[in-house]
């Protein structure tokens, strides 16, 4: 009121539902209808809920009114449906994000919510187990990821935890467990496959090591020349043609798809033959070819990497198409995994008795 701000609706965060005193009071001292007072509840199980509270305050009416315009009836059937199964999901997964920044699960905000909207397509709660990518070596890899139904290797700059995320590639792809890379995860998957798949024990990205011949993963062409790296990255939404009958046109069914980039670096071209060769596909090329968007690997249940980052457009209700691809991916596994289990604790119980 002293810097002349007139509220029209008042939205007050609380923990406990405002009484009709409380109401009243705020109203009057900020010179508004009661009826615009709106509790800002807490939620305890998700942010999504806040919506369908809001609604129950009438506040669309509100606003409506305010506006001078029709009460036209808000159906929100959809939305309460996708915040139902986040609440109560009918299946279970355990997904481990690898990576570096682990510390802090902000760090990762993005990636969280798009399984958040990917898990309640698929009617399913991912929890998501932040490891930290430079604790993790060939010796003890199995023992951090053994209870994960699958992987997600996260992005990132610069060399600390990579072997780590190696490490941690080289046994999903071997013990056929679902696979998602992103962006410098694309990247570790490469050099991965490179050195344990086309016998290239030295490759590496030329980010990390500027020495080895086998440098799979290079600086763009364009970026060679620059020194000063301020805005110099691939950043933006870019163009990308998929290839028929490989899990990313699967999960798109779709041949061009437009998707955004943050990164510097790119999988080289003079070894694209050699990978393909070994059995990796390059599902998904920039328009011109000249650019590896997205791969995968023949002869696994869900093994993709992308360039680009698919979390940037992930929405609730519809989710993105990579994520919910890769948790179908995760839940058959689990689902495997459970009958598996159960079929040995009965043959168990046959013979003890």
């Amino acid at each position: 009121m002293e810097y002349g701000i007139q509220p029209d609706i008042l939205i007050c965060r609380t923990e406990t539902k405002l009484t009709k005193e409380e109401r009243s009071k705020i109203a009057l001292f900020c010179n508004m209808n009661e009826g615009a007072v709106i509790d800002g509840l807490d939620v305890e199980n998700t942010i999504y809920e806040v919506p369908l509270l809001y609604e129950k305050s009438s506040m669309t009416e509100i606003i409506l009114k305010k506006l001078k315009m029709p009460l036209n009836h808000l159906n929100l059937n959809t939305w309460s449906k996708f915040v139902q199964k986040i609440k109560h999901p009918k299946y279970e997964v355990n997904v481990g994000l690898i990576g570096k920044y682990t510390k802090y699960r902000d760090s990762y905000k993005s990636i969280l919510e798009a399984f958040i909207h990917a898990g309640s397509i698929n009617n399913t709660r991912v929890n998501v187990e932040l490891k930290n990518s430079e604790e993790i070596t060939n010796e003890n890899v199995e023992e951090i990821l053994k209870d994960l139904d699958g992987i997600l290797v996260g992005p990132g700059f610069g060399s600390r935890g990579i072997e780590g995320k190696i490490a941690a590639i080289k046994y999903v792809r071997e013990n056929k467990i679902p696979f998602f890379g992103i962006c410098l995860g694309l990247q570790c998957a490469v050099i991965e496959f490179a050195r344990n798949v086309c016998n290239l024990p030295d490759a590496n990205s030329y980010e990390f090591d500027k020495i080895t011949e086998n440098t799979v993963i290079d600086l763009m062409e364009d970026q060679k020349r620059i020194k000063n790296k301020g805005g110099t990255m691939r950043l933006g939404a870019y163009p990308c043609i998929l290839t028929s009958s490989t899990k990313a046109y699967e999960s798109y069914k779709s041949e061009f798809i437009s998707e955004r980039h943050r990164h510097r670096y790119e999988v080289n071209n003079n070894f694209r033959e050699k990978l393909q060769q070994y059995g990796m596909i390059l599902s998904g090329l920039s328009p011109d070819r000249k650019l590896v968007e997205i791969i995968e690997l023949k002869n696994h249940p869900w093994f993709l990497g992308t360039q680009f980052h698919p979390e940037l457009k992930s929405r609730a209700v519809t989710g993105q198409p990579l994520f919910i691809s890769f948790i179908e991916a995760v839940l058959k596994r689990n689902k495997s995994r459970n009958s598996r289990s159960n079929g040995i604790k009965n043959n168990k119980s046959i013979i003890n008795n």
